[in-house]
């Protein structure tokens, strides 16, 4: 005789319709993989506004229990500082948003910089992934204090510094816009401890289609990053994996 099986209770259906397949999320989110949205101009020319990129999550646990680490040129998602940026949520509290930036030195690079080009452990890194889309656009950083300067103290967090060696730990991160005011990276707030970076963006994944060409307005002063970019030209596939400069694979003496 088949025996019949009760059917769940309030509880056993909670689980199963509402905190199972949020548990399940969450998990592959925090611990496995996940999505991040571009959410500025930051990483142009080569993330755009609003495209979202792939993070295999898992890379940074096994990094933060010291198995493999991030090289010199992967694009790292991170939390700055809390003196670099806070923003309010419906004036509830404030929280500190993530921020997607290159890494450029690792713990015991000595970095500077000097009209634009970067120096790690007295190497130059070429500025051929950045610099000929910010010369074609006409605003290409050689004169301010931040393409002069490791670090400037602009935004009143760190001391001016002509030169900085990277504490151990730590990752020193710059964007790949490289107009005056187009990123606020290392230069401005420090390095990065390894317990503030979420992940290393491994690819774009949206949208599936771009147009080819951006032009980058120099001029502007906007709070809106739509304002910056005009697309224009045919529409190409937008699917590509997020590799390092070549420059990075250079031989830093370390």
């Amino acid at each position: 005789m088949t025996k019949l099986k009760k059917p769940p209770n309030a509880l056993q259906r909670l689980w199963k319709e509402l905190l199972e397949p949020i548990v399940f999320a969450v998990v592959i989110t925090q611990f496995i993989a996940t999505l991040v949205g571009v959410d500025g101009v930051s990483m142009m020319p080569n993330l755009r506004h609003h495209e979202r990129v792939f993070v295999p999550k898992y890379e940074t646990w096994l990094h933060k229990a010291g198995v493999g680490s991030f090289k010199r040129g992967d694009i790292l998602i991170f939390k700055p500082p809390a003196a670099a940026e806070t923003r309010s949520f419906f004036n509830l509290w404030t929280y500190r948003p993530f921020l997607i930036k290159r890494l450029t030195g690792l713990p015991g690079d000595k970095i500077r910089i000097t009209k634009g080009v970067v120096f790690v452990n007295d190497v130059a890194l070429s500025n051929d992934y950045t610099a000929s889309y910010w010369q074609s656009q006409g605003c290409w950083d050689t004169d301010s204090p931040i393409a002069n300067q490791i670090q400037s103290n602009l935004k009143g967090i760190v001391q001016d510094a002509p030169e900085l060696t990277v504490p151990a730990g730590q990752y020193f991160v710059m964007g790949d816009n490289r107009t005056e005011n187009g990123s606020e990276d290392s230069r401005l707030f420090g390095p990065v401890p390894l317990r503030d970076i979420a992940g290393r963006a491994a690819a774009v994944i949206w949208p599936i289609m771009r147009q080819e060409n951006a032009k980058y307005n120099c001029a502007i002063q906007s709070a809106n990053p739509a304002d910056y970019v005009t697309t224009s030209g045919k529409s190409v596939l937008n699917w590509r994996v997020l590799t390092r400069p070549e420059t990075f694979n250079q031989n830093f003496g370390k």
